[in-house]
């Protein structure tokens, strides 16, 4: 199953609406995206499985990258534009999404001592211009794939560094926890990547918690949108209110949790309540994200705390177990993790 950056409740109101508002290659980009959310047709005799993924062996010394172009098809990998320490190929596309994968891995191997996203070195694959305006970027469990955009709705997704490093933790929980992508535990696994996600453009621009916007998928948007990104992080529910896309739906506490079938069980609708809860701690705590928050949810999701069966009341308490191993049951940060989570209306278990 893909890991989309843009959810399909999203998708359907543009291939509803757009074209009511003279955006046709928004509604027909939006139709073909809804359509092709199945499995990406491979290039050559079979998907590679986990195994065949540079496991083993010395550390690698740095990031493995190779970008490949899909030239408007939707076949992947594609025709390969850059290797790893090859200059820029002067494609905004190609290059971008070159960066944003060298940024990923600075993010983990620099914070947490992650060597690569399964921690063993595993080569980061991408492949640029994907299908026809595609309006969407994914992980598909073995490589990124970026779409295009529509040109009236959204731009090219490699634009964003925030999605990058969302889609690209994907695989950091699939390698680490592999949370399953339904209900509670799916919507946790959309709040990681858009927790790590955020955290490689912060860390890219070194920017504390205080200076971080906290937005996912800023500048994808074109002009034409009453919008500043997908998500936010900050103040779920904010991030657009557009004739088109309709009001952001995102709740930010529990109360407002929202049950429904759609979207395995609301996974990038509910996400803003965890969402919100890293905010606030990470804004508590201070100083920059990913040396307190981003590491307080960093080891709750790779040293074996949460199962398959994790939801919010018990990711949340994780979360402060760990801290509290860290700083102490009544150090400030401690407190601000336990905070964080109330304030969204989830009481951690391990607070009571």
């Amino acid at each position: 199953m893909h890991r989309s950056i843009v959810p399909p409740y999203l998708l359907a109101r543009i291939a509803e609406n757009a074209g009511d508002r003279a955006m046709p290659a928004a509604a027909r980009a939006a139709q073909r995206a809804l359509l092709s959310d199945g499995p990406v047709r491979l290039a050559g005799a079979r998907a590679p499985r986990y195994a065949d993924f540079g496991r083993g062996g010395a550390a690698a010394s740095g990031p493995q990258r190779t970008i490949h172009d899909a030239e408007s098809t939707e076949t992947v990998p594609g025709v390969v534009v850059r290797r790893e320490a090859d200059p820029a190929t002067g494609d905004p596309a190609a290059d971008e999404a070159y960066d944003g994968l060298g940024a990923t891995y600075a993010l983990f191997a620099s914070a947490y001592g992650r060597d690569s996203i399964d921690g063993n070195g595993l080569a980061l694959d991408a492949t640029v211009h994907y299908g026809d305006e595609y309006d969407n970027a994914f992980w598909d469990g073995e490589r990124m794939v970026f779409g295009d955009g529509d040109g009236e709705i959204f731009r090219r997704f490699t634009v964003s560094l925030s999605v990058i490093g969302h889609e690209l933790a994907h695989g950091v929980t699939q390698f680490s926890a592999d949370l399953p992508y339904q209900g509670q535990s799916g919507a946790l696994n959309e709040s990681v990547s858009d927790v790590f996600g955020s955290l490689v453009e912060q860390h890219s621009r070194q920017q504390t918690a205080a200076e971080a916007s906290w937005l996912i998928g800023e500048g994808l948007f074109t002009d034409a949108v009453e919008g500043r990104a997908l998500r936010s992080m900050s103040a779920p529910g904010t991030a657009y209110d557009d004739d088109v896309l309709g009001r952001d739906p995102q709740p930010a506490h529990m109360d407002f949790f929202v049950d429904t079938l759609e979207d395995n069980g609301g996974v990038h609708i509910n996400s803003g309540i965890p969402n919100r809860a890293f905010h606030l701690a990470a804004t508590a705590i201070g100083g920059f994200a990913w040396e307190g928050a981003g590491a307080v949810w960093y080891d709750t999701l790779t040293r074996g705390s949460i199962s398959g069966e994790t939801d919010f009341d018990s990711f949340a308490a994780a979360t402060v177990r760990v801290a509290r191993a860290r700083w102490g049951r009544r150090a400030s940060q401690s407190e601000a993790v336990v905070d964080a989570w109330r304030t969204v209306g989830v009481e951690p278990e391990a607070a009571r």
